[in-house]
């Protein structure tokens, strides 16, 4: 790497147009989203309940009590009463993703998904001019970290309609996240293109923060889809209670997975990445040690990494087992990811420690 290597300022002002300009189109689609959830026919509103009701055991008969003789005792025989867990087991439909069923929720759905992608993709040249600007990895500092992870977490989304998900849902607060991640970094967290401190050239910085990124998208995923599977659980336990939500929360709840479907994609993303966060820490003591001279130091950024390992570690442990299913699960969960949120924002804006240098 070219150490002496000069700020390509023309590169540099490109990419800070690239990104205001994914900003205006990541506008574009909250608004289409917004569309899609509210203008969106509400007729198949309901299912749920009616699922419900229509996959209700019937009142269970007094349950029969056998006597046999046993000597000259009389023993009796009561039958065994199963009872269902209430993580995952009701028999509901998953909702649409976010639009009614209509024709009309569809192409605001549609319009969503296509403005989402277009941003992505300048958001994307935005990243990409930033890096060729001064010749090394996009995210030497907060500022660039953001602009990476946002444009990661959108292309997990993106990768999961590919695939054929019903993830459409995840549209709405995911723009308005990246909104609002953008904004801080455009104001708050801005560094003009520079080169890097001598301690971060090293090959080590596209392998470990890339991957440190990586998983951080996909933990939002996770947490967004676990935050959202508390909400509908509560609907569901609410309505097999016979209770009746109110019309605004049934409109929107309907639409989303059933319960069972969010609870099995957030654990499914949360284990599936876990390994590459432990590779992730691994990634930075094999770097602390080439440029510190010790593999582990107790630095901030190291205890708090290590510190979320542990919170998904005992939620992937948590939610294999049988008492720790559902939702007490899921806010171990949330705990894990808001490990990694302070881990993100906090250690580097508050705490101050070895990875000071990567700065705001």
């Amino acid at each position: 790497m070219n150490l002496a290597a000069t700020t390509n300022e023309n590169l540099a002002h490109t990419s800070n147009v690239l990104v205001y300009s994914s900003m205006a189109v990541y506008m574009l689609a909250f608004f289409a989203h917004l569309g899609e959830w509210l203008l969106g026919s509400r007729s198949r509103v309901g299912r749920t309940a009616a699922a419900l009701t229509a996959t209700a055991p019937a009142a269970p008969a007094a349950p029969a009590v056998q006597v046999r003789r046993q000597g000259g005792t009389a023993v009796l025989e009561r039958p065994k009463v199963v009872t269902r867990s209430s993580a995952g087991t009701r028999d509901v439909p998953d909702g649409p993703g976010a639009h009614g069923g209509d024709a009309q929720g569809d192409l605001y759905g549609r319009m969503a998904v296509s403005f989402t992608l277009l941003a992505l993709l300048i958001e994307a040249g935005g990243v990409l001019t930033r890096a060729l600007s001064v010749e090394r990895a996009p995210w030497g500092n907060m500022y660039e970290f953001n602009l990476t992870f946002s444009t990661v977490a959108v292309a997990v989304y993106m990768g999961l309609l590919a695939l054929k998900k019903n993830v459409r849902w995840l549209g709405l607060p995911l723009v308005t996240t990246v909104l609002l991640d953008l904004g801080l970094a455009v104001t708050v967290l801005y560094t003009a293109s520079d080169q890097l401190v001598p301690a971060l050239h090293s090959y080590w910085l596209w392998i470990h923060v890339s991957t440190a990124i990586f998983c951080g998208a996909c933990f939002y995923v996770g947490a967004v889809a676990t935050l959202l599977y508390l909400f509908r659980d509560s609907y569901e336990t609410k309505l097999a209670g016979g209770g009746r939500p109110g019309t605004f929360a049934s409109s929107v709840l309907e639409r989303l997975p059933a319960a069972a479907s969010l609870d099995k994609l957030a654990y499914r993303v949360n284990a599936a990445v876990f390994p590459l966060w432990t590779f992730t820490i691994i990634a930075g003591a094999i770097w602390a040690g080439d440029a510190w001279g010790h593999y582990w130091e107790w630095d901030p950024k190291e205890t708090w990494s290590f510190i979320t390992w542990v919170a998904y570690a005992c939620y992937l442990h948590a939610r294999a087992t049988a008492g720790w299913k559902g939702r007490k699960a899921a806010m171990l969960a949330l705990v894990a990811f808001g490990c990694w949120l302070f881990n993100y924002y906090g250690v580097n804006i508050f705490v101050s420690g070895k990875h000071s240098y990567s700065g705001m």
